[in-house]
C-alpha cells in the first residue's frame, strides 16, 4: 500500500481546468440517433455525475475521472486545431487548412462522427474535408469514417494511415472476435444502467457508441518516423509507434502549430498492457521507449499535447513532465515485473507486491482507471512466461465447474459454503468470499442463495474499484447472478463473414471455426478460382484440419484431385459462405462439398457463452 502522502490530491483542479478549457459549444441535448430513431449515444445520461459528491457506491477517484471524461462539446486546442469530445469513447480532431479541414480519428460509429462534424461546422463554418487520417488500428478511431466521407468520395482526397493499418484493423477481432465481444460487453458495462450504482464510465472515456461501424481503406500509407505531408497547407510530421497501444499506430506533430497529437500512447490514466476483453499482450518496454523518442523529438518543440482520448496538456514543461511520467510508468511496471519474476515470484505474487514510486503514484494520470497495475503486471508476466506459474499443483487443474464441485464437497455442500462465505463477507474479505461463492455457483449454477450472495459480493467489490473496467465486470457479473437465466447474458456469436476481410483472413477464419471432430469424419479437396483477385486456391480437408494452398501458376492446379472446382469472385464466395440467396459462380463437380464445409464451420447446438 502506498504511503498516504503519495496519493494524488483532490484539491488539484488542473485537470478540470484543462478538460473545460477552450469550450466553443456543447450539443444540447447530447443525444445521437440513427436513421431509424434508435439512440446510439447519449452523453446526458451521465449528467448525474457533474457537480455532485461521490456516492458510497463509487470509488472517489473513478468518480472524478467520470466527471472529467463526461464533459462534451467542441473544444479549441490551439489556433486552427479543434476536438469534439464526449461523443463517443474517443475524440475526433479537426485541423483547419487553407481551404478545408483535416479530420483525424472519426470515432466509433457513423452517426456520432456525423454529429461531431455537424457540431464543428455549426461553429466554424461548412469547410470541406480535405483529408482523413487514422492514428491507429482500433475501431473507435476509424469506425465513423463514412460519417466524414461518403463511400464514393473524391478518390484524390488522401486517407492516411500507418503501415499495417488495414491488416490490423480487420484482424484483431476476427479470429477470437466472438470471445472478445462477450468480454467487451462486461468490460464496458454495456448492459449496466448509467447510474451512481451502475456504469459510470470506462476510464478512457464514458462508453462505446452503438451505431454503424464503417471503414474506408486508406490510400496513403506512412512507413517511417520523420515522414512529412502537407495537406491543404497543414504541415504534419509523423512518428511511427507500432507495437505500443496498437500494432499499427503513429503520432503526429504539427510544426506550424507547435502541437503534438500523441494518438493513444499517453492518456490521463494507466492504459492496458493486456485488456480484460482479450488481445495480444502489448510490449510495455517498447511503449516506454517510443515515449522517450517522442519526448526527444517533440518535447521542446510543442506547446500543447493532445490525444485520441481525454483532454490536452498545455505548456512545454507540463507536457514534458506528462510524457516523462507516462514513459516511466510503463517502464517501471515492465522492469520491476521482470526483476521480481527473476527472483522467483509469480505474476499473481508480483501484482500483490509491486508499488509505484511516490512520484508516479501521486500523478492523477498514472492511476489505473482503465488498465490496472494488477492485471498489467500479470500481462507482462504472461508475455515472458505464459499461463503457467511454475507450481506443479497448477499444471493440470480441473475446469471451473469440476473444481467447484470438489471444493463444495470438501466443505459440506453448497449451503455450508454460502454460510462460510458470509463470515468472510462480514469480515470484509470480499476477495475470498467471491472465491468461495464462485465455487458454489460453479458447482450448482441454479442455487439461488449462492447466486444472490455472490451478486452482493460483486456489488461491493465493484463499488470500491478505482478501475472502471473492473467495476463494470463486477457489476455486470452481479446482474447475471440475479438473473433467472443461469447462463451468461452475453450475445451469441455471429457467423456472418465480412467481405472486407482479406482472402487470407477469410480462409483462416474458416479454419478456426471448423468443428474438428465432426470434420475429421470428412475428407475432400476443393479448388477456388477467385477471378477478381486472379488467384487459384486449393482447400484440403483432412484429419479435421483445413489446409489452404496457392497454385504456383495463375492457371490453376495441374492435377484433377479436386472434387469441386468453383470459379467466382471473392464477393460471391463470401455470399456463398453466408448462405445469401442468389449467390452465384461457376461450379464443376460435387457442390455438396461446399455445403459440407459451411455446415462444419457452424455449431450444431447453441454455443456455451461463459467467459
Amino acid at each position: 500500500m502506498a504511503a498516504p502522502q503519495s496519493l494524488p490530491s483532490f484539491s488539484d483542479k488542473a485537470d478540470f481546468e484543462n478538460a473545460s478549457r477552450g469550450l466553443v459549444g456543447a450539443l444540447k441535448p447530447c443525444s445521437i440517433k440513427n436513421a431509424a430513431g434508435r439512440e446510439v449515444w447519449n452523453n446526458d445520461d451521465y449528467d448525474f455525475m457533474q457537480n455532485t459528491e461521490c456516492p458510497a457506491t463509487a470509488n472517489p477517484k473513478l468518480w472524478r475521472q467520470g466527471q472529467l471524461c463526461s464533459m462534451q462539446g467542441l473544444f479549441k486546442v490551439t489556433d486552427g486545431i479543434y476536438q469534439v469530445r464526449g461523443f463517443d469513447l474517443s475524440n475526433m480532431t479537426v485541423v483547419e487548412g487553407s481551404r478545408g479541414i483535416v479530420v483525424i480519428d472519426p470515432l466509433t460509429s457513423v452517426e456520432c462522427a456525423t454529429a461531431a462534424l455537424k457540431l464543428y461546422r455549426s461553429h466554424r463554418g461548412d469547410r470541406p474535408v480535405k483529408a482523413l487520417i487514422y492514428s491507429h488500428s482500433h475501431a473507435d478511431h476509424f469506425g465513423g469514417a463514412l460519417g466524414i466521407l461518403t463511400a464514393n468520395a473524391d478518390p484524390s482526397i488522401p486517407i492516411i494511415a500507418p503501415a499495417g493499418f488495414m491488416e490490423e484493423a480487420t484482424s484483431e477481432n476476427i479470429y477470437a472476435g466472438d470471445a472478445m465481444r462477450r468480454r467487451a460487453a462486461y468490460m464496458y458495462g454495456a448492459r449496466l444502467p448509467k447510474a451512481p450504482d451502475g456504469q459510470i464510465g470506462c476510464g478512457l472515456g464514458m462508453a462505446v457508441s452503438s451505431g454503424i461501424t464503417s471503414l474506408i481503406a486508406p490510400n496513403v500509407t506512412i512507413y517511417e518516423t520523420g515522414e512529412t505531408r502537407v495537406i491543404d497547407g497543414v504541415r504534419i510530421e509523423f512518428q511511427m509507434v507500432p507495437g505500443t497501444e496498437a500494432p499499427a499506430e503513429m503520432n503526429f506533430f504539427f510544426p506550424d502549430h507547435s502541437a503534438l497529437l500523441i494518438a493513444e500512447c499517453a492518456t490521463h490514466c494507466l492504459h492496458n498492457i493486456i485488456t480484460l476483453r482479450g488481445a495480444l499482450v502489448r510490449d510495455a518496454k517498447a511503449w516506454a521507449s517510443y515515449l522517450d523518442e517522442t519526448l526527444v523529438m517533440y518535447g521542446d518543440r510543442s506547446d500543447v499535447l493532445f490525444a485520441g482520448h481525454h483532454w490536452p496538456t498545455w505548456g512545454k514543461e507540463q507536457l514534458k513532465t506528462f510524457i516523462e511520467e507516462q514513459r516511466d510508468l510503463y517502464a517501471y511496471l515492465h522492469d520491476q515485473t521482470i526483476r521480481m519474476m527473476n527472483l522467483g515470484m509469480t505474476g499473481t505474487e508480483i501484482a500483490e507486491k509491486i508499488t509505484l514510486p511516490p512520484s508516479l503514484e501521486s500523478a492523477w494520470h498514472g492511476r489505473g482507471y482503465y488498465g490496472s497495475i494488477s492485471h498489467n503486471v500479470k500481462g507482462i508476466y504472461q508475455r515472458y512466461m505464459g499461463w503457467f506459474d511454475g507450481d506443479p499443483a497448477h499444471l493440470w487443474e480441473y475446469p471451473t465447474a469440476e473444481l467447484g464441485q470438489r471444493y463444495v464437497d470438501c466443505m459440506g455442500g453448497v449451503d455450508a459454503v454460502v454460510q462460510k462465505a458470509a463470515k468472510y463477507t462480514e469480515a470484509k474479505d470480499l476477495r475470498f468470499a467471491a472465491t468461495l461463492l464462485g465455487h458454489a455457483v460453479s458447482a450448482q449454477p441454479t442455487h439461488r442463495a449462492a447466486r444472490l450472495a455472490l451478486a452482493s459480493v460483486f456489488d461491493q467489490l465493484g463499488f470500491g474499484c478505482e478501475n472502471a473496467t473492473w467495476r463494470n465486470f463486477y457489476l455486470t457479473g452481479a446482474m447475471d447472478m440475479r438473473s433467472s437465466n443461469t447462463a451468461s447474458l452475453s450475445a451469441q456469436p455471429s457467423f456472418e463473414i465480412s467481405p472486407t476481410l482479406s482472402t487470407e483472413q477469410l480462409l483462416t477464419l474458416l479454419s478456426v471455426r471448423l468443428d474438428g471432430l465432426r470434420a475429421a469424419r470428412e475428407s475432400f479437396v476443393m479448388d477456388l478460382h477467385l477471378t477478381d483477385e486472379k488467384m487459384w486456391l486449393r482447400l484440403i480437408l483432412n484429419n479435421g484440419v483445413l489446409t489452404v494452398r496457392k497454385a504456383v501458376e495463375q492457371t490453376g492446379f495441374a492435377d484433377d484431385a479436386a472434387g469441386l472446382v468453383m470459379t467466382l469472385s471473392k464477393v460471391e464466395f463470401v455470399a456463398v459462405l453466408n448462405g445469401q440467396a442468389g449467390a452465384s459462380g461457376k461450379s464443376v463437380g460435387d457442390v455438396e462439398i461446399m455445403a459440407k464445409l459451411i455446415a462444419l464451420t457452424k455449431p450444431v447446438k447453441k454455443i456455451a457463452s461463459s467467459l
